[in-house]
């Protein structure tokens, strides 16, 4: 599969500088960081929450968990994570679990943890389970614009 459509515009939007890394099929975040060969700490994951408002993005690094009260207190709002049908509805170029973290460019309101821009490079899903964007953080962060962003996660242990 070819980078998510909405993915690829915004990235062309952006003059983004990256490449792409094909790995084995792979189901979540720490399979698809060990199948492709690249620290956990580096591979963003991006969950979505909603409340009654809407949905939100939050995107931290795979090897985290995400810290749910901490950005319930960052945004004011009683956040929970979306369930699966309603991703699939939002992410409509995505397969399921495949998200990028550029949720701006689906219309929503995204939370980036600034663990993942400490990281010298960061990865992160194309639409599918077998294909990695891979870009420097200062890449990142320019595709990042207007992600509000946070301390809400921790390292799993």
């Amino acid at each position: 599969m070819a980078l998510a459509t909405t993915l690829a515009n915004c990235l062309n939007s952006r003059n983004s500088r990256f490449d792409t890394i094909r790995h084995p099929y792979t189901l979540s975040s720490m399979a698809t960081a060990e199948a492709a060969h690249v620290p956990g700490d580096r591979l963003a994951k991006t969950l979505l929450l909603e409340d009654d408002i809407g949905y939100v993005a939050a995107v931290i690094p795979s090897s985290h968990h995400l810290n749910l009260a901490a950005i319930c207190a960052q945004s004011g709002r009683t956040l929970v994570l979306a369930h699966e049908e309603e991703i699939r509805e939002v992410f409509k170029d995505c397969d399921l679990g495949a998200i990028p973290p550029v949720a701006m460019a689906y219309g929503m309101h995204t939370y980036l943890d600034d663990a993942l821009l400490a990281q010298p490079e960061v990865f992160f899903e194309a639409g599918d389970h077998q294909q990695l964007v891979h870009m420097s953080s200062e890449q990142f962060a320019d595709l990042m614009v207007g992600a509000e962003h946070g301390r809400f996660s921790r390292h799993m242990m």
